[in-house]
């Protein structure tokens, strides 16, 4: 099977080597996707603001690689704060709920960035 690759532009992606999303069949990943902005743009601080970024970077990965977020069959986010639960579950129902894909929500101590309150995975499967 062809395997193709999605790039966002985040400087981590050639830091460490990694793409954005990838695609073997009918399954698209995408990988830990963090709100980071766009050039010349600051961080969004607020944990709604910065789900829906990190969803914005992942539908751009998903739809460069085919797939939509009706495709989307599991999310996993990772917060720093349970607090922004709330918040964060708001936003994933905005990018996500009609697809109303199985979800994590994971609190962590802290991300790469410590300004970051929130990092989002996305799993899709591709309907023929």
């Amino acid at each position: 099977m062809a395997r193709r690759s999605a790039h966002s532009g985040s400087p981590y992606e050639e830091r460490y080597g990694f793409a954005r999303g990838v695609r073997i069949g009918n399954r698209v990943e995408i990988a830990g996707t963090a709100p980071i902005p766009p050039a010349g743009e600051p961080l969004a601080l607020k944990a709604f603001e910065q789900m829906l970024r990190c969803g914005a970077i992942a539908v751009a990965a998903l739809e460069e690689l085919g797939a939509t977020t009706s495709d989307v069959v599991r999310t996993r986010m990772f917060i720093t704060d349970p607090e922004d639960a709330d918040d964060i579950g708001r936003a994933h129902r905005e990018i996500f709920g009609a697809a109303h894909p199985a979800a994590t929500m994971v609190v962590v101590d802290a991300l790469l960035d410590p300004a970051w309150r929130v990092e989002l995975e996305v799993e899709a499967v591709v309907s023929d």
